[in-house]
């Protein structure tokens, strides 16, 4: 079988994640990986919500205290009481850890005001190395924090082993890249169709400032990799630097099979608020 990613409205880690559970990843198999993982401040939160009217699985992982980060692109955009699109699920949403992801991933600066320690891709790929992941899944993660690093380097015009991951961007990549890769090894993927990711326009605020969409790191992800993008009329970031990893990282083809069968459907919610529903649409699939 193959995995069909239908990014109409963007992809996330958290939304890919979410699409993999709800296509029968088993949940049991990623909490005990996530749990091998030298690496603590968070947990993860896994529910149903609704979307458009429309039933989905939710992933969020939920930090700490000492390593919260909220949203500052959303406050900037709605005000600091925006209410969040979910209508039933959990009340504390993270929405600052996938869907902006970008802003953590940066050349490290040693006059930084933050007293946060940082991670390079070395240090990442040791802690991946570390858990008691399966041979599969460890080399799917390892590749997706690669891409996601060599497109961070290229943005800020760094050496690879320069770029830096702050300590609270980079819980949320891992979790995120890791959960991806357990999930799709689980389920036993090996080809994956992904013809085009939707993005939006604008900008979107960071640490430094404003950045336009899509991302710097997003695009190179695409440009290097070979992902085909469609710009929607939409003010927002649909498409995320992980997301696009995850994406690239997957795909093997980008044109659907002329006819196929649907063997299952999974729908993984995004937290972002925009003009169209913030999901992701995967199926499992085997031409005809």
């Amino acid at each position: 079988m193959k995995l069909y990613l239908e990014c109409a409205s963007g992809i996330s880690g958290d939304m890919t994640v979410a699409a993999l559970l709800d296509l029968g990843a088993d949940e049991g198999a990623l909490r005990q990986a996530l749990a091998c993982l030298p690496v603590d401040g968070y947990r993860v939160e896994i529910s149903r919500v609704s979307k458009a009217g429309l039933d989905a699985c939710d992933f969020a992982v939920l930090l700490d205290d000492a390593h919260e980060n909220h949203d500052h692109d959303m406050e900037y955009l709605h005000g600091h009481s925006h209410e969040h699109e979910h209508d039933h699920e959990h009340d504390h949403e993270h929405e600052h850890n996938h869907e902006h992801d970008h802003e953590h991933s940066h050349h490290h600066d040693q006059n930084h005001p933050h007293a946060h320690t940082h991670r390079s891709l070395p240090d990442i790929l040791q802690i991946i190395e570390a858990g008691a992941l399966t041979p599969g899944a460890k080399a799917l993660a390892e590749r997706i924090f690669t891409i996601l690093a060599q497109a961070e380097a290229q943005a800020h015009g760094v050496a690879l082993e320069q770029v830096h991951f702050h300590e609270v961007g980079a819980v949320d990549s891992i979790v995120d890249i890791v959960a991806a890769a357990v999930c799709l090894d689980n389920l036993g993927i090996t080809e994956a169709v992904v013809p085009v990711l939707n993005e939006g326009r604008g900008f979107v605020r960071c640490q430094h400032g404003l950045l336009p969409v899509p991302v710097p790191a997003t695009l190179n992800i695409a440009a290097g990799q070979g992902l085909n993008l469609h710009i929607l009329p939409v003010e927002g970031e649909l498409v995320t630097p992980t997301g696009a990893a995850i994406a690239a990282a997957v795909k093997t083809e980008d044109a659907l099979p002329e006819r196929f069968r649907v063997v299952k459907t999974g729908y993984g919610a995004g937290k972002r608020r925009y003009s169209i529903p913030s999901l992701l649409r995967a199926m499992l699939i085997e031409p005809v």
